[in-house]
Formats: structure tokens, C-alpha cells, sequence
């Protein structure tokens, strides 16, 4: 199942879209520097892999870390992922669902 970015994760949920643990562990894929938190580079890796290299992921992979990132500490880490999502769902078209 491909969802409408393009996106085809290993497993599902019931109702079509992927769970969030499923979106971190998508995500945590593109954790160069293994720190547990994602930059706007590794974001803008994440963008392209999902929809195609652009200089426009560029600008919304940084759009979407000034949004998440509500400590300012530049990263998106557990506690703000969240707010990344919300993002995702909304500006991107991915289906993260709780289960």
C-alpha cells in the first residue's frame, strides 16, 4: 500500500495508514548522527526520498523543524515528534493514525 506522498511503509493499520510509532521508526531511518533527534537535513532526506529531490523540500523540511521544534533546540526530538506529524498530515498528505 502506497499512501498519497508516496510513501509505502512495511505494515499498516487497519485502516490504511500508519500508526505513528510507525512514521518514527520511518523517520528515525534518516537519523544520520544516531542522536535520537532529526535535523532539517535528515527532514529534507526524508522529503526527497518520499516525493523526489527539490530545492522546495529544502524549504519545507526547514518549515516543518521551525514548526515541531518548540524548544529552539534546532532538532525534532521525542517529545515534540508530535507537532511533526501534525505537519506531515497536514502539509505533506500522510495518513498517521493512533491505534
Amino acid at each position: 500500500m502506497v499512501n498519497s506522498a508516496g510513501l509505502a511503509p512495511r505494515v499498516v493499520s487497519k485502516n490504511g495508514g500508519m500508526t505513528l510509532e510507525q512514521f518514527q521508526e520511518w523517520l528515525m531511518k534518516y537519523d544520520k548522527n544516531n542522536d535520537g533527534k532529526i535535523s532539517s537535513k535528515e527532514l529534507h532526506d526524508a522529503f526527497c526520498d518520499v516525493k523526489g529531490e527539490s530545492w522546495f523540500k529544502g524549504i519545507k523540511s526547514e518549515y516543518a523543524i521551525r514548526k515541531a521544534d518548540r524548544n529552539g533546540d534546532g532538532v525534532v526530538d521525542d517529545d515534540e515528534i508530535i507537532y511533526l506529524v501534525d505537519f506531515a498530515r497536514r502539509k505533506l498528505g500522510l495518513k498517521i493514525v493512533s491505534v
